[in-house]
C-alpha cells in the first residue's frame, strides 16, 4: 500500500519538484539549492512549498540579523583603517602631524579620530620637545602594529556578510565600535530559508528517479509526431490545495460606505456635506442645543487650539439663533432663557455630529421643499477606545422636509433603513430624548448573534431650530445612524477597531460586501 502511494506521488511530481527534490539529501540552504539546481529562487521556493504540502520536505524560515561592509568599510579592507595607517607612518621614527597626514593619506576628521583611538590604547604619545606637534610610537604600539589592530583583523579576516549570531563577544564589541563610524558597517534583517527532506520524501525520491521522463504538458510537437501516444504523463491531484491569489479590492469598510451612499441616492436622497473642523454655531447652537449643555464640555468634544474662533459666520443668522435660544424666536416657545454668547458660538472644534451638515443645509439658499438629504461624515468625540467605541467614527445623517410629514412617516423610514442596511425586519422604535428634536425616538434592530442594539437616533426638528434657519416652520424628520456598528454586522466583526485596520491578513480575508 505504501509502495503504491509513493509510486503515485512520484508520478505526480511537477518538473520543478523533480529538479529540487534530489538536492535536499545533500543541501539545506535554499541559496545553495538554487545554485546547484541552476534555477531561479522563485522556482525553488515554489517547488519546496509544494513538496512541503505533500509532506516530502520541510521548509523553515528564520529571521536573522546580518552585517555587511559599507563603502568606507570596503576601503578600509584595502587601504587599512585610518589609525592603522597613522601607526604605520610613525613606525620607524616620530613624525609631525603634517607629515603623518600626507604619508597616511588622512583627512582632518580621520586624523583626530586616529589620535583618540591610538591614545586610548597607549599606542602613541606626543613628543614634548618638538617645535611642531609630533607623535611617536610606543612599545605597546609596536606590539599592536605587529599583531594588527583588532578592528583591522576583523574587517580583513571575516567574509562578509556575516550573521550577528555567528560573531564572538569580542567581535560584537568591535562591531559596536565600528557602527559609530560613518558607512563602515551596515546592518540588515534577512530571512534565512532552509529545507530538509522527510522520510516520505526519501522514499518518493527513489521512485522519482525512474520517472524522469514523465511529461508535464502536451506540446504541438508531440501532437505532430505522435509522441503523445507513448509518453507517460504526470498525474494530477485535483484535491491538492491551490496557492491563494490576492486580487486588488476596495478596503471593505470603504466599500460598505459607498454601498450606503448608493442606496440613499437610489431612494431619491441628495448628499449634503460639511467641514470636519466646525464652529459651535453649526455643530450645536443652530441645533438649539443650549450653550450650557453637557455635550459642550471639553471631555466630550475636541476643541481647536489654533485658530480658536471662526471668522466667517453669517451674522444675521447668528442673531436669529441667538433670539431662539433666549426667547424662542416667535415659535410659542420661551427658549432656554439665558444670555447667548456670540463669542462662544464662534469657537472651533472637531465636528462631533453630522447633524451640523443638516443645519448648514437648512440654512442654505439651494434648500428644496419638499426635499430629502443625507450625509456620511467623520465625527470626533472623546471616548475610551475599546471593541465597541472609537474616538473618531463615521455617522450617517439624514433629513426629510415636507408639509404634512409626521411621526408615522419617521417610523416608516426607520424600519426601511433597518431592512436596507441590516437585512432585518426585527426592529423596534422606542421613545428617546435629543435637545433638538421633539418627539424623539431611538431605533433598535435585533442582530441574530449580538441581540438588540441601538441603530439610530431620530426625531422631528423643533420649531426653535427650524424657523431661524429656514425662515418659516416646516416639519423636518431627522435621524443619525451609527454606521460603524452596522458595518460590524455586515462584515462579521467583533472589534470596531478592525474597520480601520491596516493588517494585510484582515484586509485579504475580509469578504466583499
Amino acid at each position: 500500500m505504501i509502495a503504491g502511494k509513493t509510486a503515485e506521488m512520484a508520478a505526480s511530481l511537477h518538473r520543478l519538484e523533480r529538479a529540487v527534490l534530489p538536492h535536499l539529501s545533500k543541501l539545506s540552504s535554499v541559496k545553495d539549492i538554487v545554485a546547484a539546481a541552476r534555477m531561479q529562487e522563485v522556482e525553488v521556493l515554489r517547488a519546496l512549498q509544494w513538496l512541503q504540502n505533500k509532506g516530502l520536505a520541510k521548509l523553515t524560515e528564520k529571521i536573522e540579523e546580518i552585517i555587511r561592509l559599507g563603502e568606507n568599510g570596503k576601503n578600509y579592507v584595502k587601504l587599512l583603517l585610518p589609525e592603522a595607517r597613522f601607526l604605520n607612518s610613525i613606525a620607524n621614527k616620530p613624525q609631525t602631524l603634517a607629515v603623518i597626514k600626507k604619508a597616511a593619506n588622512l583627512s582632518d576628521e580621520e586624523i583626530g579620530a586616529s589620535i583618540g583611538a591610538l591614545m586610548r590604547v597607549k599606542a602613541i604619545e606626543p613628543v614634548a620637545a618638538a617645535a611642531e606637534k609630533t607623535f611617536k610610537i610606543t612599545e605597546s604600539g609596536r606590539q599592536i602594529a605587529k599583531a594588527g589592530l583588532r578592528a583591522q583583523r576583523f574587517l580583513s579576516g571575516r567574509n562578509f556578510p556575516v550573521g550577528i549570531n555567528d560573531l564572538s563577544d569580542e567581535e560584537k564589541n568591535i562591531v559596536a565600535e565600528l557602527k559609530k563610524r560613518k558607512d563602515v558597517i551596515e546592518e540588515e534583517v534577512v530571512k534565512k530559508r532552509t529545507a530538509a527532506i522527510t522520510e516520505l520524501g526519501k522514499e518518493v525520491l527513489k521512485k522519482a528517479s525512474t520517472a524522469t521522463e514523465t511529461v508535464d504538458r502536451l506540446t504541438p510537437e508531440m501532437l505532430v509526431t505522435g509522441k503523445w501516444k507513448s509518453a507517460e504523463f504526470r498525474s494530477y491531484n485535483l484535491t491538492a490545495a491551490a496557492p491563494r491569489v490576492f486580487f486588488g479590492k476596495p478596503q471593505p469598510y470603504r466599500e460598505f460606505l459607498e454601498e450606503i451612499r448608493e442606496k440613499f441616492v437610489s431612494m431619491g436622497f441628495e448628499e449634503m456635506t460639511g467641514p470636519i473642523v466646525e464652529s459651535e454655531f453649526w455643530n450645536m447652537d443652530a441645533l438649539f442645543m443650549p450653550q450650557f449643555h453637557s455635550a459642550r464640555d471639553i471631555h466630550d468634544a475636541y476643541y481647536i487650539k489654533e485658530p480658536k474662533y471662526a471668522t466667517d459666520l453669517p451674522r444675521q443668522l447668528v442673531k436669529k439663533v441667538k433670539t431662539a435660544h433666549e426667547n424662542g424666536f416667535g415659535t410659542g416657545s420661551k427658549g432656554w432663557r439665558y444670555e447667548f454668547s456670540e463669542e462662544k458660538t464662534s469657537r472651533l472644534l472637531m465636528r462631533s455630529q453630522t447633524t451640523a451638515c443638516s443645519s448648514r443645509k437648512l440654512a442654505s439658499e439651494d434648500l428644496k421643499i419638499p426635499g430629502k438629504y443625507f450625509a456620511i461624515g467623520r465625527c470626533f468625540r472623546y471616548d475610551v477606545i475599546d471593541v465597541k467605541h472609537l474616538a473618531d467614527f463615521n455617522q450617517v445623517e439624514g433629513i426629510v422636509l415636507e408639509e404634512g410629514v409626521n411621526l408615522r412617516h419617521m417610523i416608516g423610514l426607520l424600519k426601511l433603513f433597518a431592512r436596507e442596511f441590516c437585512n432585518t425586519d426585527k426592529v423596534k422604535v422606542v421613545p428617546s430624548y435629543f435637545p433638538f428634536t421633539e418627539p424623539s425616538a431611538a431605533l433598535y434592530a435585533k442582530h441574530p448573534e449580538l441581540g438588540w442594539m441601538e441603530l439610530a437616533g431620530a426625531g422631528i426638528f423643533r420649531p426653535e431650530m427650524v424657523k431661524p434657519l429656514i425662515g418659516k416652520q416646516v416639519p423636518v424628520i431627522a435621524w443619525g445612524i451609527g454606521i460603524d456598528r452596522i458595518a460590524m454586522f455586515k462584515l462579521g466583526l467583533n472589534d470596531i477597531r478592525e474597520l480601520f485596520s491596516h493588517d494585510l491578513n484582515f484586509l485579504r480575508s475580509s469578504k466583499v460586501v
